[in-house]
């Protein structure tokens, strides 16, 4: 059988599995009438934001696309490559267009559940959750598989570039649309990330601190917009993101393969292992159960049971495909898939660690709003900066032991080896997507869930239960993040050696003599590595005043309905909720234009300046900070926000105490952290790498001091 086959049976799987679980969720009942109007609410508002959204990124698609094509036209590119931009950014888009379609369809679904019992309610909410991850890992797996065979079909029958083999051809082309993918994915995390905050930023500030009503209180002219918020940054801006992350650490590790002269079956086996997990997904979907008096640790245990499951799966799977495709010889990639798979999952231990309430470190981060806000923000903030000690040895170890076993440090052709078993670490780590995503994706749906039981005054015990599920979904949301930031550093530094090759194999096209000494020594280096490690910064600056601009819109728009709307406090009258939703969506489409413009622009400037040298600094001083700086974000968010859920369980004085208004000042600081500009880092890494590879043919042409 040709081995590429088994790609598509799995990608079949995934995408089945999901038409599946999307029949079974569309039977459960919504509830009453009031449940499915706001249910319908928040489904136009988030349909009504990605429509936006598309008409925006569309024109910038549209215009890089005819700067693609000229660029093939003149010779620096092949010509399929303005067509693979195009079709990563579609694949990505659809991803998060289906997971929020989903996910606004399953919220009522998973208050009514949750109204019989917990685990009614998290098996609504987890599926709906699942099929987010399984439409990643099945679109993804699909188009990777095509575009395999379209270009292996195509370079048959005709020329190869000069200089380069078959398989170098067809994984240089494929490194091209995970820029498509990343381009899509920045602007749907950031504008999305951008959206939510805002609107939860004002209906925190005005609703909870200034009026003093409850979180998702129908009275708040914000509840909305803030629920629509959920759907936008944490469903479909997190499906994009994840996709681009899971297609360009498998293209990047093909790269790779060709580039250690591995042939045919080093290519595909990142992509049968893949494959694979895919079964262990599905497999492991099952084992998530839990019992009614479940609490958080128990709830946590049971999400985790699928997880590990599927990795014990991934375990088997990939031993069978490197030692029925690779052969004996090559167990290090064996090794390394383990490696990829217990750093994730210590990655997500050490995550627990700093954000769930059931270790010490939210706990004592709670206990700080005893004495005001600012001791709350500063705990916050050191706590944060404290979190990335772990993943960072834990990611420099596993580049390290992935290196090692696969031979490394041996004197004869070991370094590119060694280098494929870093990708390969990579793609295990990411190989149980389709239900680490699942466990991430939930949160929101379980947050729109308890919106939705607040605002039709269902039974106490429901948005009890609902809290229970949220609570858990910020602990595995900032688990998720840790995965997701863990794995771009891993797959950003394959890409960057992927650029390095590339460059390698365009200058030989194109006839042009580049110089790659990469010492550190090289005035081009390091001024590219210290603006590398600038750029990081200056993004979530602009990310974070983007938030500030646009929260500052929602506060004045919720003030003036409380101010001017007769009887609106006192329950007599309706909020305008139409109009919080037009006005953030609006800001977020303005706001999220110039940070996302500078991924793009930064790397080419660079190169241009600097040359591949200087270029090679840039990626390695953005990888370098942006991981830090993003563990660090993630991690102060959510501990914020569960240290504030902590002292609404009726700790610290419960809710409405002075410990509980500091702490929502807290969890606001905190919003923009965890939502926009931290997630938002990992894209912003790889993206400038995929920038990078993309232009490299006009960089080695046109540089100014190489």
């Amino acid at each position: 059988m040709n081995p590429i086959l088994l790609v598509f049976v799995g990608s079949f799987l995934a995408l089945s599995f999901c038409g599946y679980l999307i029949r079974w969720l569309f039977k459960q009942p919504q509830g009453s009438e009031k449940m499915i109007k706001i249910s319908r609410y928040i489904f136009e508002g988030s349909k009504g934001y990605l429509k936006q959204q598309y008409k925006v990124v569309g024109i910038f698609f549209g215009v890089v696309f005819i700067l693609l094509s000229f660029m093939a036209w003149k010779g620096f590119l092949v010509w399929f490559v303005p067509i693979a931009f195009v079709t990563g950014g579609i694949f990505s888009g659809f991803c998060g267009w289906l997971g929020m379609y989903v996910a606004t369809n399953a919220n009522a679904r998973t208050a009514y559940a949750a109204s019989k019992s917990l685990n009614k309610g998290l098996r609504v909410a987890f599926s709906a959750g699942t099929v987010m991850g399984l439409i990643v890992v099945g679109l993804g797996l699909l188009e990777m598989a095509a575009w395999f065979l379209i270009l292996k079909g195509y370079y048959a029958h005709h020329p190869l570039p000069q200089g380069s083999d078959l398989l170098t051809a067809i994984t240089s082309t494929m490194l091209c649309f995970g820029m498509g993918a990343s381009s899509y994915a920045l602007f749907a995390r950031l504008g999305g990330g951008i959206y939510t905050k805002a609107a939860d930023v004002g209906a925190d500030l005005v609703g909870k601190i200034e009026a003093g009503i409850p979180e998702d209180d129908p009275r708040n002219p914000a509840v909305i917009a803030d629920l629509v918020g959920d759907n936008v940054g944490d469903v479909a801006g997190m499906g994009a993101d994840l996709y681009e992350s899971y297609v360009d650490s498998i293209v990047a590790t093909m790269a790779l393969a060709a580039a250690a002269h591995l042939g045919l079956k080093g290519v595909i086996t990142p992509l049968l292992i893949a494959a694979g997990g895919v079964v262990a997904s599905l497999v492991g979907y099952f084992f998530v159960r839990t019992k009614e008096d479940a609490d958080q640790k128990t709830l946590l245990a049971a999400l985790r049971k699928g997880v590990l499951t599927a990795s014990g799966l991934v375990v088997v799977f990939s031993f069978l495909i490197v030692w029925f495709v690779l052969g004996k010889d090559y167990l290090g990639v064996f090794g390394s898939v383990i490696i990829g798979l217990f750093a994730g999952v210590l990655i997500g231990r050490f995550t627990e660690l700093f954000t769930s309430t059931g270790y010490k470190p939210t706990r004592n981060l709670a206990k700080t709003a005893k004495t005001g806000p600012a001791t709350i923000v500063i705990e916050g903030i050191a706590l944060g900066m404290l979190s990335p000690v772990g993943p960072v040895l834990i990611v420099g170890g596993a580049i390290l032991a992935s290196f090692a076993v696969n031979g490394g440090f041996a004197a004869v052709d070991g370094f590119a080896k060694g280098l494929y078993g870093v990708g390969i670490s990579a793609v295990g780590m990411l190989s149980t997507l389709g239900i680490t995503l699942a466990t991430d994706a939930y949160g929101p749906i379980a947050d729109n869930a308890g919106g939705i039981a607040e605002m039709a005054d269902l039974p106490s015990e429901v948005r009890k239960r609902t809290d229970q599920l949220d609570s858990l979904g910020n602990t595995t949301a900032a688990t998720g993040k840790g995965f997701a930031i863990g794995s771009a550093a891993l797959t950003a530094l394959a890409l960057i050696v992927a650029y390095r090759d590339h460059v390698i194999h365009e200058a030989v096209r194109l006839g042009v003599k580049v110089n790659m000494d990469l010492s550190l020594l090289n005035p081009n280096v390091l001024i590219g590595i210290f603006i590398g490690a600038m750029m990081p910064f200056v993004f979530c600056a602009l990310s974070l005043r983007a938030v500030g601009r646009a929260a500052g819109s929602i506060i004045e728009e919720v003030r003036r309905q409380f101010r001017e709307i007769t009887g609106l406090l006192s329950g007599e009258a309706e909020a305008d909720y139409s109009s919080c939703v037009t006005l953030t969506t609006k800001a977020a489409q303005k706001e999220m234009i110039l940070p996302s413009l500078l991924a793009i622009i930064a790397p080419i400037a660079t190169g241009l300046l600097l040359g591949v040298r200087g270029e090679v600094g840039l990626l390695v001083g953005a990888l370098s900070s942006g991981f830090v700086l993003a563990v660090m974000m993630a991690n102060s968010g959510g501990a914020w926000d569960n240290a504030k859920k902590y002292i609404e369980e009726g700790n610290l004085g419960g809710k409405g105490s002075p410990a509980h208004k500091a702490a929502v000042t807290g969890d606001t600081v905190g919003d923009p952290f965890k939502d926009t500009a931290g997630p938002s880092l990992n894209i912003l890494i790889k993206l400038m790498s995929m920038v990078s590879i993309v232009f490299s043919g006009l960089i080695i042409t046109y540089t100014l001091f190489r």
